[in-house]
């Protein structure tokens, strides 16, 4: 599987990590199988967010709400990961909803993962578009 995110989204995930090295950061992703074509910057309303993170549960019932009246579709979340990889952790396998796509920032990098059944993640190629 193949998807495509704006090289300013990936970079506005990237540049929003960084800007916070303590904490996971957090949002939402829109568009489709093939492609990100959106994203929404939420809070970490995690108890403790320097080690997890929790989408505002506000904002995305917000964007559910949205979707359903013919708005962009919700198709994953993204988070980082400040002092681990990119790859999806045991919490991350946990919360996982199977079906959507999970991005996960760390290091500088971003790395794109489908959620299965039973927390398991599989890599998706995440090809990045000039604006």
């Amino acid at each position: 599987m193949r998807c495509t995110i704006a090289r300013r989204l990936i970079e506005q995930i990237l540049a929003e990590a960084a800007a916070a090295p303590d904490r996971e950061i957090c949002g939402l992703l829109f568009g489709n199988a093939a492609a990100i074509t959106s994203i929404r910057p939420t809070v970490n309303v995690a108890d403790d967010p320097a080690k997890t993170f929790e989408v505002d549960p506000e904002a995305l019932f917000a964007a559910l709400r949205a979707e359903r009246a013919g708005g962009a579709r919700l198709i994953g979340h993204y988070h980082s990961h400040p002092n681990g990889s990119a790859t999806p952790s045991a919490r991350d396998a946990a919360a996982a909803e199977p079906g959507r796509l999970w991005l996960i920032a760390a290091g500088g990098e971003a790395r794109l993962w489908m959620a299965g059944s039973g927390g398991a993640f599989r890599p998706v190629a995440l090809d990045i578009e000039p604006d």
